[in-house]
């Protein structure tokens, strides 16, 4: 029979684990083993949006097929490729996109399975800000999780305000959480936020 000394170590040892691999803590690890390659991919993404506005998304759970989502005055275009397909380039220089910059962050992203990057409107004291969202599926969240969960991650252009918790809080009244898309996010940094979602978009 265990003595009590060692009903304790046991306890202690499973609440160790149990917050080990809390959300927070998976997203917070998981940021920062990843810091540079998300923080690349949110960089190349500023800067080429701006010359064609333009979405990318993985379909596939191996992470081969691509759908792209081309923003233009008039219309929207959505098309899908394998990853390797030729038509994919073909049809970046036909919108005259910076194509080897383009491929660049699709290839990013697969490298740390990120399915989604998109830009996002909101506004502060009347003023529109853009913010940048990256929608992740790390293979460290499906034991604990399900297989349909989502890390979404917010950069935002300057620092923001949070509670004592962590929320992302409004500014004009900051007592109030700001939510994005319905969701409730939670502070990494000054300006990058998380939260888990079944919903990558």
């Amino acid at each position: 029979m265990p003595t009590n000394t060692t009903k304790a170590i046991l306890f202690s040892g499973i609440v160790i684990f149990i917050l080990s691999c809390s959300p927070k803590n998976i997203s917070t690890k998981y940021y920062y083993q990843h810091e540079k390659v998300l923080t690349k991919i949110e960089d190349t993404y500023k800067k080429i949006y701006p010359e064609n506005p333009f979405t990318v998304a993985f379909t596939d759970r191996n992470f081969k097929t691509v759908l792209l989502e081309i923003i233009t005055d008039t219309l929207t275009y959505i098309y899908e490729f394998n990853l390797d397909e030729q038509s994919m380039t073909d049809t970046l220089n036909k919108f005259k996109f910076n194509t080897p910059k383009v491929v660049e962050l699709i290839r990013q992203m697969q490298s740390i399975r990120c399915t989604w990057v998109n830009k996002f409107d909101y506004y502060v004291d009347e003023k529109k800000h853009t913010l940048t969202f990256l929608s992740i599926k790390p293979v460290a969240l499906k034991p604990l999780f399900s297989y349909h969960k989502y890390y979404i991650l917010t950069y935002f252009p300057q620092p923001q305000y949070f509670d004592s918790t962590g929320q992302l809080l409004d500014k004009r009244r900051l007592g109030r959480l700001r939510k994005i898309n319905g969701e409730i996010f939670k502070r990494i940094n000054d300006k990058v936020c998380y939260t888990i979602s079944g919903n990558f978009r």
